[in-house]
């Protein structure tokens, strides 16, 4: 049920979802793109007017008047074009990017069974306070039965003249105090009931008959060193860590890639005329370029020294999450048997 409606599990997945549409998104890095634009431009400019009607297919040798030449006469352009460009080498930053993509898709997976890991651990922990704070609640309701029947019992003896008022007191007071103490059991069976619909993903009234009861488990089999490798090695928290060095070790390539020249194509289509619609003139042109980038004021190399920096953050990182691991399951192993022993 939780792993259904538990709304933390729901954000994992749509988070998930969004890293693979952010590979979609990479991948267009290889894929041309094509454009088309409309525009429409009057002037009376002699260099305007001159292209225009070259381009409109409207030049004629009254044109060459110099008179028409120097003033002419002010002319509309409407202009249709169709741009495709096209990356043919980039340096390896769309590779980079895909890489970069597909590694925090996998970060978002992890991630995604972590939230699940936490949901099923805090479903047992509060399933188990739920149950806890019912036989809690019973043995202060218990305490309170008990501690009224000796009330009765000392008025009775002060009735017969065995005992004094302070007796009496002093059980009144032990019985104010268990039934302040039947109420706080109550309210915590309310708050334990609430925390667990919470993690259920239901409504905070919803009530359930809890039918497992409070049990120790059974003695594990396998050593503590041998949680301790399977955890370092199975637990959401390390394998993001390594999935966070990759990624960092391709953002640092990345940035060393925008040193590299780039090299690219476009093309173009045209068409102009002097009226939205009506006879116009068509033309074309393609173009390979080449583009390097010599000097950018330093700021290439600040993004590959961020880069390295982040990476030895990474790896770092990723060698506290192994401690802090290993110490959260020996910290496991001493609160089980702990707990087994209260039980018990």
């Amino acid at each position: 049920m939780a792993l259904s409606h538990n709304k933390s599990i729901e954000a994992a997945g749509a988070a998930r979802q969004a890293a693979g549409a952010r590979i979609q998104q990479a991948k267009s890095g290889w894929l041309p793109r094509l454009n088309y634009s409309e525009s429409v431009t009057r002037g009376d400019n002699p260099v305007f007017v001159f292209s225009s009607l070259l381009t409109q297919h409207q030049f004629t040798e009254r044109n060459f008047g110099i008179g028409a030449l120097n003033r002419p006469h002010a002319l509309n352009n409407f202009q249709s074009q169709l741009n495709l460009d096209q990356v043919i080498y980039d340096a390896g930053q769309a590779r980079n990017a895909i890489r970069s993509a597909q590694l925090i898709e996998r970060v978002s997976g992890e991630d995604g069974r972590r939230t699940q890991q936490d949901v099923i651990a805090g479903v047992v922990r509060t399933y188990y306070a739920v149950v806890l704070s019912g036989e809690t609640l019973a043995a202060a309701k218990e305490a309170v039965r008990s501690a009224e029947a000796d009330l009765k019992r000392a008025e009775a003896v002060r009735a017969a003249g065995m005992s004094t008022d302070a007796d009496v007191l002093s059980i009144r007071v032990h019985l104010a105090d268990v039934m302040e103490q039947q109420i706080r059991r109550v309210a915590d069976l309310d708050v334990a009931r609430a925390t667990l619909n919470d993690v259920l993903g239901q409504p905070l009234e919803t009530t359930y008959a809890l039918t497992t009861a409070l049990a120790p488990a059974g003695a594990a089999d396998t050593s503590l060193e041998q949680y301790e490798r399977q955890a370092v090695e199975r637990r959401p928290e390390a394998r993001e860590a390594k999935l966070a060095t990759s990624l960092a070790e391709t953002q640092t390539a990345a940035a060393r890639s925008s040193l590299l020249p780039q090299v690219g194509l476009h093309a173009a289509i045209e068409q102009d005329r002097q009226q939205f619609a009506g006879r116009s003139g068509g033309n074309w042109l393609a173009s390979v370029s080449v583009r390097w980038n010599l000097f950018n004021g330093f700021g290439d190399k600040a993004r590959i020294d961020e880069a390295r920096h982040l990476l030895r953050r990474s790896k770092a990182e990723a060698t506290r999450a192994g401690s802090a691991i290993r110490l959260e399951v020996r910290r496991a192993w001493a609160d089980l048997h702990a707990a087994n022993q209260r039980i018990e």
